[in-house]
């Protein structure tokens, strides 16, 4: 496989064109070639972390595929011109996949998250996918890993014979962790965010409706305002002043436009 693929400009960050099916038919072909790497599922706040943080855009910079997550993502992308790009959101990316693995026998592992949600998170998509083949889970600890710590976990997961690995670390956590793995995990990494939360059933997801409108952040907001405050009434009216200056730049000219660049090779360059 070595489909193009269009890559758009928002504020700082490159955001893929793509879908459930085509993020998962590349998946499988970077499974079926042994290439390790990572799948970013980037929304505003993404985006903006990668505005402030150099090393945190050069994380996502360096990603196999990063998806619009996020309904304003997937708005800006049809403002600058790709018309029919739809919502890859990570939690129904990670059902996406779990689909296809249970299908063609691919294992996964589950790392991230509590241990009584890594349980209840592993009895749901049995019920939902009984197929499915869950080589591992490991719930890390909440502080910041040791260098040993983090050893033994690329070690257990590669042990496991895991194939896909999808990440709960939460941002930018789980991204920076995906990052220094690639190359020591032999596995595609998906940074899936509060997924494990929501299929395990101890966080409510927002109603589809609701998403659609883009008031996602909303719901999770007055579920947890202390700690989502600042992304949400400081980032949001920041990313939508900046990529009103991008669009306004275009206009006059003075911005570069959509990219395309190749799949993954094997040779893991872009």
């Amino acid at each position: 496989m070595n489909q193009l693929i269009q890559k758009v400009p928002i504020v700082s960050t490159f955001i893929h064109s793509t879908s459930y099916e085509d993020a998962c038919d590349r998946i499988q072909y970077w499974v079926k070639n042994n290439i390790s790497c990572y799948v970013v599922a980037a929304n505003v706040h993404v985006v903006m972390m990668a505005y402030w943080q150099k090393a945190y855009k050069e994380i996502i910079d360096n990603s196999a595929l990063v998806t619009a997550d996020g309904m304003p993502l997937v708005w800006a992308m049809k403002l600058l011109g790709v018309k029919k790009q739809t919502r890859v959101y990570g939690p129904d990316l990670m059902l996406a996949w779990c689909d296809r693995a249970a299908r063609l026998g691919i294992p996964i592992y589950l790392y991230g998250g509590k241990s009584t949600t890594l349980a209840r998170l592993k009895h749901n998509l049995k019920q939902k996918f009984p197929a499915l083949i869950i080589a591992g889970s490991h719930s890390p600890p909440f502080r910041p890993l040791t260098a040993t710590e983090e050893a033994e976990d690329i070690e257990r997961i590669n042990a496991h014979g895991a194939k896909v690995v999808f990440v709960g670390l939460g941002c930018p956590k789980q991204e920076q962790w995906m990052a220094r793995c690639q190359g020591k995990l032999s596995t595609v990494m998906i940074g899936v965010g509060a997924a494990f939360s929501f299929h395990s059933g101890e966080v409510s997801q927002a109603p589809r409706w609701l998403m659609k409108l883009g008031f996602e952040w909303l719901y999770r907001f007055m579920q947890e305002p202390k700690r989502l405050w600042r992304r949400y009434l400081i980032n949001n009216p920041l990313f939508l002043i900046l990529l009103a200056l991008q669009l306004l730049r275009i206009k006059l000219n003075i911005f570069p436009f959509i990219k395309t660049d190749k799949i993954i090779s094997s040779s893991g360059e872009h």
